[in-house]
């Protein structure tokens, strides 16, 4: 349970370096200011926006996994398993190497969405959809559940939990915007080029590893390949 826990808090990690929702976020603290307005009610709207979907996503895909594999009598043997993290650490690796198509500026599309906080909660909502069902660290994370037989107890609280994690840079941002300090407005712009600057190459490492990792991993039980 402890390295479940675990690998699903590294899962986490990469998919908070979302440069999308940084910059998004940041857009609505831009604007904001611009208009001389609060970006909290947009910020917030936005945020919890992507953060239903991720969370209905997760918990629904969790308890169809599980009653699908109950209604076919499906288990999940030492070969499956070996096939599948061979398949997972080498799209993993192919992935790290693919060369970036990212943005870090939200797409312009965003800009009349920014001045309606419920506006901003649909939007927020249209990319959560978007993501949830091609996030390969949260898909990843997801099937790490739902393998596990009986679940985790509390696994609901451990989905909303990842979800949360997920999401802690653009809260960040969000929390930073509304500081007037110095200080608060230092680490703000700091945040921001840190992100901007490692997040794809961190992304890359991690993805790299974590293949890696899976593929020793088939390497040292490579009996169960056949």
């Amino acid at each position: 349970m402890v390295a479940l826990l675990f690998a699903l808090a590294g899962l986490a990690f990469i998919d908070s370096l979302d440069l999308l929702l940084v910059g998004v976020t940041s857009a609505i603290v831009v604007d904001s200011k611009l208009g001389r307005k609060s970006p909290v009610p947009g910020g917030v709207s936005f945020i919890a926006g992507v953060f239903a979907v991720t969370t209905t996503f997760g918990l629904l895909a969790v308890l169809g996994i599980d009653f699908l594999t109950d209604l076919v009598d499906f288990e999940l043997t030492p070969t499956i398993r070996a096939w599948g993290a061979l398949g997972f650490g080498l799209a993993l690796i192919v992935i790290a190497c693919l060369p970036a198509g990212a943005r870090a500026e939200p797409p312009p599309w965003t800009v009349t969405f920014r001045r309606r906080p419920w506006l901003l909660g649909v939007l927020g909502v249209a990319i959560g959809l978007a993501q949830a069902p091609t996030a390969l660290p949260y898909l990843a994370g997801l099937a790490m559940i739902s393998a596990r037989n009986p679940l985790p107890p509390l696994w609901p609280l451990i989905v909303v939990a990842y979800c949360a994690l997920a999401l802690v840079p653009p809260l960040v941002v969000l929390v930073l915007a509304t500081r007037r300090s110095r200080a608060a407005r230092r680490v703000y712009r700091k945040v921001l080029r840190v992100v901007t600057r490692y997040g794809p190459v961190s992304v890359r490492i991690i993805f790299v590893l974590l293949g890696i990792g899976l593929l020793t991993d088939v390497a040292l039980h490579y009996e169960h390949l056949w």
